[in-house]
């Protein structure tokens, strides 16, 4: 009796928050990681911009299947378990770019759900803050980008997919708002350049089979319009 009381004592006060903690919030999704910062208003995804130094706190969920959260060089494993937040507290002490995995099999893409934590300085990370809250403002700079925004938003993307200002507000895929500036697709599956986004449009299940995305019917002229638009997404 005396060990399971201290145990819930013990686990109230893990989970009970810091002032000085940046919550950051991390669905397991079918197969990629959807990333939220509550406090900051941003949501991305794969790619996690965290503080050097500063005491992080991963609130840690999954809408499908049990994954497993694990950067073998920062901390141990958590799962991510439908209908339960478990919470992952770290302080990331160098800059730097640190790869995480799912460590709990989860499917036919198991192997190719990747993340990457990059750790900041907390000024470029207060730079990296004021470029994300700035997007949702952004506007296309030429008639490429503006015809690929037409394309995207008026297309079967919209539907599953959001960009912060547009009307696009799916939430099957990745929020796209920043993809611009991500340095890979699908989960760190293939790098972020003009060929491999555009053949991901088109057919995804080339690349990577059984992820939720059908392929795309564009002409090849809407097809580069559209890559253009999202490599301007940063």
């Amino acid at each position: 009796m005396t060990l399971a009381a201290f145990t819930v004592g013990t686990t109230a006060a893990l989970r009970k928050p810091s002032s000085r903690e940046l919550r950051i919030d991390v669905v397991g999704k079918r197969w990629w990681w959807a990333v939220h910062y509550p406090s900051l208003g941003i949501t991305t995804a794969n790619e996690i911009h965290v503080p050097a130094g500063q005491p992080l706190v991963f609130r840690l969920d999954s809408d499908n299947v049990i994954h497993s959260f694990w950067v073998p060089q920062l901390a141990g494993k958590v799962d991510t378990i439908p209908g339960q937040h478990n919470y992952l507290r770290v302080t990331v002490r160098t800059t730097g770019t640190f790869r995480g995995l799912c460590a709990e099999y989860c499917g036919t893409q198991h192997a190719n759900m990747g993340f990457s934590i990059i750790a900041q300085t907390p000024g470029d990370f207060g730079r990296w803050v004021a470029r994300e809250q700035s997007l949702a403002t952004r506007q296309p700079s030429s008639d490429a980008q503006a015809r690929g925004q037409f394309v995207f938003v008026n297309n079967a993307c919209a539907g599953c997919h959001t960009i912060k200002g547009t009307a696009a507000n799916g939430d099957i895929g990745p929020d796209l708002t920043d993809v611009g500036q991500r340095r890979t697709l699908g989960s760190l599956t293939i790098p972020n350049t003009q060929g491999h986004l555009a053949g991901w449009i088109i057919n995804s299940q080339t690349i990577k089979p059984g992820n939720l995305m059908p392929p795309q019917s564009l002409s090849p002229g809407d097809l580069q319009a559209v890559v253009t638009y999202l490599q301007s997404l940063k």
